[in-house]
């Protein structure tokens, strides 16, 4: 019997990682499998600046809702560190994030590079 995955989703502040969500929960293959969604802001940064910020992570929390999944938003002053303690804890086997600005697979994004260090037993999937 092959063990559960763990499915997490990192999503920004934006309607659009809908897809993303979408794909993670397409990633659960048993019902004991779980799904993660979360959002990490930098502590720097203001929270919900505006109403379509505010809108957007609404939305996205339920739409992981309807998949049965919590939406998580963690406020940190490292992001990767956030993000792979979290992964940690929850026993992350897989994990789901968008393209980076350019396009590009792992190699050319930056966050899943270094979170790749942090959890090299986790599967990457780049949409």
């Amino acid at each position: 019997m092959s063990e559960s995955r763990n499915v997490m989703v990192c999503v920004t502040q934006q309607k659009t990682c809908e897809r993303l969500i979408k794909r993670g929960y397409n990633e659960l293959k048993t019902d004991k499998d779980k799904l993660y969604v979360i959002h990490v802001v930098n502590e720097k940064d203001k929270f919900l600046e505006n109403w379509s910020d505010e809108e957007a992570l609404e939305y996205l929390f339920s739409v992981s809702k309807k998949v049965g999944a919590d939406l998580t938003v963690l406020r940190s002053k490292d992001i990767v560190k956030a993000i792979a303690d979290f992964a940690i804890k929850n026993k992350i086997s897989h994990i789901v994030m968008g393209v980076s600005p350019d396009g590009k697979g792992i190699e050319n994004h930056s966050l899943a590079m270094k979170l790749n260090k942090k959890l090299p037993e986790a599967d990457f999937l780049i949409i």
